[in-house]
């Protein structure tokens, strides 16, 4: 089965930047369409930024131009690169397939957008 582990979450300050990791088990990911979501408290997870296998990348609107996803297949990891950081752009960071059924959710990673 597969297993997700985030990391890389952390303070940073309006406009600053911060690198989250994936590391997934399991060869299967190669060929998945693969995502980042965030839950901020009180709201709905939402889906903020997938790449496919092959490397095609679609971002929510609140974040494009701002974020970078990306993945390397032979390590199973992916990252997601967060530019101009905002205080709306805090949350618990997740990744996942887009695909129900869903992989068991990780622990996710915590960014926190504040001066």
């Amino acid at each position: 089965q597969v297993q997700v582990v985030e990391s890389g979450g952390g303070l940073a300050q309006p406009g600053g930047s911060l690198r989250l990791s994936c590391a997934a088990s399991g060869s299967i990911i190669r060929f998945a369409t693969m995502a980042w979501y965030r839950q901020a408290p009180g709201k709905q997870r939402e889906l903020v930024a997938r790449i496919t296998g092959s490397g095609n990348t679609a971002y929510a609107d609140s974040v494009k131009g701002r974020f970078t996803i990306a993945r390397d297949n032979a390590k199973n990891a992916l990252s997601l690169q967060m530019n101009g950081l905002k205080s709306k752009d805090t949350a618990v960071y997740y990744c996942n397939r887009v695909v129900e059924p869903y992989w068991p959710w990780g622990q996710g990673t915590q960014v926190t957008v504040s001066s």
